[in-house]
């Protein structure tokens, strides 16, 4: 709940900063006619929608299981994310590649007042996004310091979707501004209203690529991503020493929320133990696992007779589990 209510806060001042910018952004382009500063408009507007898409999230996803949703609510955070992805691409990304259609048939004058409110209002706008951007990136810092990785693999595979998408578009907002200073500032240098035609495009493919990869990390998780490559070779390590199972045959996760992960393993017991035995044992090994790795608040195991491709198979497994683990500790 800590981290929720700092991710809210990071989203209240993304939502703060949008709403103020968008409004600028609008009144400035339609006073200068710039189709870069327009593009934009539609950009903040966009963001402004997504941010209350994500409040929505924190809050919703939180909410207890229930008999419809035993396992909670907490893909509700990648639902609504994915939601603002879809508002990126069409409300973003497809205005401003209209406004950049339109703008190379368009032939209005350029004046030194256009240029000065385009101009300013851009300014001030890299200014506010930039802060707002700075505000979520220090929480990724914190992040990578509490879990004790690289900076970069935190931003990367940081457990939070809404966090992920504040950062991704406001990245996205303070280029877009930097391309349509650009587009603006060539205009008024040149004289020709191409650039700013060019610069609207160059802002709706950047904010349809970004759009394209949050709407493919929250495909990833509702249909069923595996939990972190290292909690699973762990949680594999941990129910291997366990003196009553003999071997790991299958070993399954899938992240339910930002902190939920379920866990169901077939196990293969040791010989000559007796039904109560078993039920003690699992009652043990289950707090372990949950003790161990605070995450896993689903814990199935499934006890079963191994075949001898049973064991082969889950020979296979240990090692793919350690190779996967390392590869991503070369990662980070």
């Amino acid at each position: 709940m800590g981290k929720d209510t700092q991710t809210k806060g990071t989203v209240f001042v993304a939502l703060a900063a949008n709403l103020v910018i968008a409004a600028a952004k609008a009144v400035g382009g339609l006073l200068s006619t710039s189709p870069a500063l327009l593009s934009e408009a539609a950009h903040s507007v966009a963001d402004t929608l997504n941010e209350i898409f994500l409040l929505a999230a924190l809050r919703r996803s939180r909410r207890e299981p229930d008999a419809q949703h035993p396992f909670g609510y907490g893909k509700e955070r990648w639902f609504w994310s994915l939601l603002a992805a879809v508002g990126i691409f069409v409300m973003g990304g497809c205005f401003s590649f209209y406004q950049g259609i339109t703008a190379f048939h368009e032939h209005e004058p350029h004046t030194l007042k256009a240029f000065l409110i385009a101009t300013t209002v851009l300014v001030v706008s890299l200014i506010a996004e930039g802060s707002s951007l700075v505000k979520a990136l220090l929480q990724v810092r914190g992040g990578a310091r509490e879990h004790g990785r690289a900076f970069r693999t935190e931003l990367r595979e940081g457990d939070d979707p809404t966090l992920r998408t504040v950062i991704a578009e406001d990245s996205a907002a303070v280029l877009g501004v930097l391309l349509a200073l650009a587009g603006v500032g060539l205009h008024w240098a040149t004289g020709g209203r191409q650039w700013e035609a060019w610069a609207s495009l160059a802002i709706a493919v950047l904010l349809m690529f970004v759009a394209y990869r949050l709407g493919k990390d929250c495909r990833d998780t509702l249909i069923g991503e595996a939990a972190d490559p290292r909690l699973r070779q762990r949680a594999h390590e941990l129910l291997g020493r366990q003196p009553e199972i003999d071997t790991v045959t299958a070993l399954l996760t899938m992240r339910l929320g930002v902190d939920s992960v379920l866990l169901a393993a077939r196990v293969d017991l040791t010989g000559g133990i007796d039904s109560e035995t078993v039920e003690e044992a699992a009652v043990r090994i289950k707090k372990t696992l949950a003790e161990e790795f605070p995450e896993l608040d689903q814990i199935f195991l499934d006890v079963t007779d191994a075949t001898a491709e049973d064991r082969r198979e889950a020979h296979e497994l240990g090692r793919s589990l350690r190779t996967e683990a390392s590869r991503h500790e070369g990662g980070d």
